[in-house]
């Protein structure tokens, strides 16, 4: 029984990260963030490296191939909330795994 309430909870709290991640994303301010920010204001914003270190298919919070801004944020917001959810039961389960041994 005890397991049946703990897996109910995970699924809450994934159906609540859905929701911010998938939605409440889409309400998110489009100014610079605090690092970007202070970058502008203390004029070395265009030192930045133009093309970044490590690629992400998710760069600046947006899904590629789609036109419409605000889609593309939630669609991303939707996979990262997903892929984060997936490494988060994977390690878990290796964790366990691992106590058992």
């Amino acid at each position: 029984m005890k397991s049946l309430k703990g897996r109910r909870w995970i699924w809450l709290a994934l159906a609540a990260s859905l929701t911010v991640g998938g939605f409440l994303s889409t309400l998110a301010s489009s100014a610079p963030d605090g690092l970007e920010k202070v970058a502008e204001d203390q004029g070395f914003a265009e030192q930045a490296a133009r093309r970044p270190l490590v690629s992400s298919p998710l760069a600046n919070y947006l899904f590629p191939g789609i036109r419409s801004e605000r889609l593309a944020t939630g669609l991303a917001g939707l996979v990262g909330t997903l892929l984060l959810f997936a490494l988060g039961c994977g390690a878990a389960r290796l964790l366990r795994r691992r106590g058992r041994t």
